[in-house]
């Protein structure tokens, strides 16, 4: 029964690998997809078939109730609310983890009164770390991005120096936790310090660096699960988590270059709070304003259009009126493209899920560094809720907080609309200097109504 045991976790393991690769590419995708979904399922089987401590009707109830709660609130949420429920599964993945270890440490010392290998006790800390601070770090992520708490960068005196008195402390809590496995106030101890620390680590970041935040949390949850696998001794856990954790951090290095920050700037927070009055409000800037008839008519007369998609679409849901503007478009024999920037939404591929949930081909979406050189032979660009990833002070304004990081060149199209509710600022917190620009034009409204209107505006023309 082990060699078959091991054996299926190996056929897992190798299915998961075999996913994660074809999700590389969209016409392969679904079907890595349902590789991986068919590896856990075999992970699973596997696992249960060498449990005796509990019986299987225990076991099937806890899969039928959890399976209930996570179909109804996938079916019940929204595109637009996706960003929150992936940090609040990262939470859950680093609390499984962290319960895991938390158990295993407490039946062998209250229960069996057993001493703990040095390897497995190391594992329990690093998943009670990891884990509780991804639980706790990941429900403030949830707190910001669903608006209970300000998404704004949340700073005090000395913050990051208690942080680290706190990281030195779990360590010291750590140390005589492996001399003492038999006092139950040092891992006490130890759970308080990474629940403390997951708060004070989110708390600063503000909303414009989610999309890092969430893969990282991401990670957390994996390098716990890796970590809770050396403790049950479970290869195939060991082999998930270890993807999972790599996948994170490789995917969190790319947005961090996409926003052309490090990874430790990112997590010390406060970004563009130092932004001083002049440089937060830039020069004065003079608007231009377009009505819907003016842009329906201006996309009745265009060969070519880019649509730049931003956190602002999520929010007025405006993705299935701008399928129907493109397929005007289209009747009209015009090249019709979207533009995606890395760090766009509040999480890694905010903009794809929402447009491939209207329907438009994955093939219409182009990334930023495939698409910033038809900017300037392209007629028309509509900015639909994005603000720091189209200004142009990345490039200009050294004293701008977002100085060099990379965006979409939308300001060197001939004419550029801006479909946004007011002129308020990103997160950022900088004008956007591509507002007062001669080829830019303001469309002022909720996105989803503005846009409906011109696409009836077309039908009409």
């Amino acid at each position: 029964m082990s060699v078959a045991i091991e054996l299926a976790y190996l056929i897992a393991s190798i299915l998961f690998v075999l996913g994660m690769k074809m999700m590389n590419k969209t016409k392969s995708a679904r079907k890595g997809n349902r590789l991986s979904a068919l590896g856990m399922f075999i992970a699973i089987v596997a696992t249960l078939l060498q449990i005796d401590a509990i019986s299987m009707v225990e076991i099937l109830a806890c899969i039928v109730v959890g399976s209930a709660i996570g179909l109804y609130y996938a079916n019940k949420v929204e595109m637009t609310k996706m960003p929150e429920m992936v940090a609040i599964f990262n939470g859950f993945g680093g609390l499984a983890s962290f319960s895991v270890a938390l158990s295993d440490y407490f039946l062998r010392t209250e229960v069996n009164m057993e001493s703990i290998e040095l390897v497995t006790v190391i594992s329990i800390i690093v998943s009670v770390f990891i884990g509780g601070l991804t639980f706790t770090g990941s429900l403030v992520a949830y707190l910001k991005l669903n608006g209970n708490i300000s998404g704004s960068p949340i700073t005090f005196k000395g913050q990051h120096p208690i942080n680290l008195i706190l990281f030195l402390g779990f360590l010291t809590a750590a140390f005589f936790t492996v001399l003492d496995q038999t006092d139950p106030m040092l891992i006490i101890i130890l759970i308080v310090i990474a629940l403390v620390l997951g708060i004070l680590t989110v708390i600063p970041i503000g909303g414009a660096d989610m999309p890092v935040v969430i893969s990282l949390l991401n990670s957390y949850s994996g390098m716990a699960a890796c970590a809770t696998g050396f403790i049950l001794n479970n290869n195939v856990l060991i082999v998930a988590g270890s993807l999972v954790g790599a996948s994170g951090i490789i995917l969190t290095q790319i947005m961090c270059k996409a926003m052309n920050r490090s990874l430790v700037n990112v997590l010390l927070g406060g970004f563009g709070q130092t932004v001083n009055e002049a440089q937060a409000d830039g020069p004065s800037i003079t608007v231009k304003e377009i009505g819907v008839e003016e842009t329906a008519m201006l996309f009745d007369g265009v060969s070519s259009v880019i649509v730049v998609p931003g956190y602002g679409m999520a929010v007025a849901q405006a993705q299935h009126v701008i399928r129907e503007l493109m397929e005007q478009c289209e009747k009209r024999k015009i090249d019709f493209k979207f533009a995606i920037h890395p760090v766009a939404g509040r999480m890694p591929g905010h903009m794809n899920v929402l447009l491939a949930e209207a329907n438009i081909s994955y093939d219409k979406l182009i990334e930023m560094e495939s698409i910033n050189d038809e900017f300037p032979n392209t007629d028309l660009v509509l900015i639909v809720g994005a603000n720091d990833v189209v200004n142009p002070a990345a490039r200009n304004n050294p004293q701008s907080p977002i100085y060099g990081m990379p965006i979409l060149n939308a300001d060197k199209a001939r004419t550029v609309i801006v479909c946004k509710r007011s002129m308020g600022k990103g997160y950022a917190g900088v004008e956007n200097e591509l507002f007062g620009y001669p080829n830019c034009l303001m469309l002022f409204g909720d996105a989803k109504q503005t846009i409906t209107k011109v696409v009836s505006e077309m039908k009409e023309m």
